[in-house]
């Protein structure tokens, strides 16, 4: 028999929207691990918003559009805001009802913006660390380090001499055969960014670059940090990542033949730390008292799993491109995507 289609709309619903998610699905298992580091947090919000004025977007509510933002790879607040309008889950998992009004985007961003100029970007990402921590699904002795760049939100004709006081691009200037370094010339959309080229016959961009500190037993980051383009700025944010792992007897960090260096290698043995680095062929840094270990060959087998988290942060994750100006703004968004890619592990590891 034929069903018939129904023109005529409901005037009333009696399924409440947590009964539409169904109970097997994974977002749940994130969202009970977002509440939990959300709770975390409200000594922060609270220091952060006056008791009086206004109300503005619960910072809660906020953080969790933020993180369906990258989850779902949805480029910009417009488009956000106009799926948070239509569809249930995310209504659900933003805590808006049925009935609530979606706040517009231009409203939306102002009130991000506050969340960006504060530190609840590591406090976050602290958080959801302690809850895998707690779970004994971390190591604490065995590391993986990389960096990758971060193509920044500037193009390269805004890259002009310091000294010129001028910002008109009308002038149809051409730079073919000009001599740019960054010792001479500046972008004008974003100054902290840097031109940088990643190897030989690799076209120059400005860049940030990006770092993350991960540990080899279930992949998990344990730190992220942003600096400016640059070789030697791999060695130096690995140490310092390094550095706040704590002392203990017995740690180990793989990392790529870039990583090949006195600087770097020195730096993780005053750490107690021993470099298990991808050996350079002529000069290299370490010799086959480390290299013959049965450690290394692990070392150099989970420390490529260190690729994974790049590649779901930029291709997932909105890295790719950055949409932010400034390495503040940069960093805050790179530590908050690095937190939610240990939140896709996470409902993985939790049973």
């Amino acid at each position: 028999m034929r069903g018939q289609s129904k023109t005529q709309a409901a005037l009333f619903s009696y399924i409440d929207l947590e009964s539409r998610i169904p109970t097997s699905h994974p977002i749940r298992k994130v969202r009970g691990i977002v509440d939990q580091a959300l709770i975390e947090l409200e000594p922060a919000f609270s220091e952060m918003y006056s008791a009086v004025g206004r109300p503005s977007i619960p910072p809660e509510q906020l953080i969790r559009a933020l993180l369906l933002q990258i989850f779902f790879t949805i480029r910009s607040e417009r488009q956000l805001m106009e799926r948070l309008d239509y569809d249930l889950m995310f209504r659900w998992f933003v805590g808006l009802s049925m009935d609530d009004k979606v706040w517009n985007h231009s409203v939306f961003s102002k009130n991000r913006d506050r969340l960006l100029a504060s530190e609840i970007d590591e406090l976050f990402f602290d958080a959801i660390k302690r809850q895998a921590s707690a779970r004994q699904l971390m190591s604490k002795d065995h590391f993986s380090v990389d960096g990758t760049l971060l193509e920044a939100c500037a193009s390269v004709k805004s890259f002009k001499p310091k000294d010129d006081g001028g910002d008109d691009d009308s002038d149809g200037q051409n730079f073919h055969g000009q001599k740019r370094s960054n010792e001479t010339h500046q972008s004008s959309t974003d100054p902290d960014s840097k031109l940088f080229r990643k190897g030989k016959g690799k076209e120059s961009k400005l860049c940030h670059m990006g770092h993350i500190l991960t540990e080899n037993r279930n992949g998990l980051i344990v730190e992220a940090e942003v600096t400016e383009a640059g070789t030697s700025r791999e060695w130096d944010a690995g140490t310092t990542m390094l550095a706040k792992q704590g002392t203990r007897p017995g740690r180990t960090v793989g990392a790529d033949k870039g990583y090949d260096t006195l600087e770097f290698v020195e730096g993780s043995r005053g750490l107690g730390i021993t470099p298990h680095v991808a050996a350079k062929s002529l000069r290299s840094c370490i010799d086959k008292r480390t290299t013959g270990t049965e450690g290394y060959k692990i070392s150099q087998v989970k420390r490529k799993r260190i690729e994974e988290c790049f590649g779901w942060m930029k291709d997932i994750g909105l890295m790719r491109k950055l949409r932010h100006v400034g390495r503040a703004k940069v960093s805050w968004v790179f530590r908050f995507t690095a937190a939610a890619y240990n939140l896709t592990r996470l409902k993985v590891l939790i049973v």
